[in-house]
């Protein structure tokens, strides 16, 4: 497996694994376009997990002066239970902790306790929710995870 940032040409497939994994249920906000122009813009990373040629996961995070922001993170059925998810969560927060953030933050739907579980395996804590933030069907579960304090930084 290997990680890498996103190529202007897996805007495409991300955006498809973006609304089959994630987007289902909803209208589809993260459009080849959408990922292309996240690809292009200086503050944001996309990356993926590659197995060879096979597009195994990717995540987007925007990054601020004070924060960071966990946009999107998928990863295909076959990879799961593998650490593919862990490794690009892994990769994204050491970049920023290499920019000077600690502080990382994203939505997920409220109902995915398997991404809640994750996540919190991960560090990040429960921080509040958001009723319909989905197109108004679904609310989203807001965490956080405070790197500096995790890896002892003040």
């Amino acid at each position: 497996m290997r990680i890498s940032t996103a190529r202007p040409d897996d805007a495409a497939p991300i955006a498809r694994m973006s609304r089959q994994l994630i987007e289902h249920d909803l209208p589809w906000s993260w459009t080849e376009e959408r990922v292309h122009a996240a690809i292009r813009h200086p503050e944001t990373a996309v990356i993926v997990a590659r197995d060879r040629r096979r597009l195994a996961g990717f995540a987007i995070m925007r990054f601020s002066d004070v924060h960071a922001h966990l946009h999107l993170l998928a990863v295909a059925p076959g990879y799961r239970g593998k650490g593919v998810g862990r490794e690009l969560v892994a990769w994204l927060e050491s970049c920023a902790r290499t920019a000077g953030i600690f502080r990382i933050n994203l939505e997920l739907r409220a109902a995915n306790d398997g991404a809640r579980a994750f996540y919190a395996a991960l560090g990040y804590a429960e921080c509040g929710t958001s009723p319909g933030y989905y197109a108004g069907r679904e609310d989203a579960l807001r965490m956080r995870r405070d790197l500096a304090v995790s890896h002892g930084h003040a």
